[in-house]
């Protein structure tokens, strides 16, 4: 039976193991606890997920008895870009 040599698993499993990475809440932000509540005030229940990305808080929660993912906007809490979860 052959071996693959160590390195080359190493490489192989950095390779594919890559790790994503939200980004940091920026100065100016509105808190987690306010985006939140935002999207409260916006009609959605059950949110299960929300981070800092791309410059925004994305959010996932319920609306309507649907699942969407939406934006808010990190200084004004501004909501945009709603779209069902699919």
């Amino acid at each position: 039976m052959r071996t693959m040599p160590a390195f080359a698993v190493a490489a192989a499993l950095a390779l594919t193991a890559a790790p994503a990475f939200a980004d940091s809440i920026g100065p100016g932000w509105i808190s987690i606890d306010q985006a939140l509540q935002k999207a409260r005030d916006a009609g959605y229940a059950d949110i299960s997920h929300i981070e800092a990305d791309d410059g925004r808080w994305e959010v996932k929660g319920v609306k309507n008895s649907q699942t969407m993912e939406f934006d808010i906007d990190p200084k004004t809490g501004a909501i945009s870009n709603e779209r069902r979860d699919d």
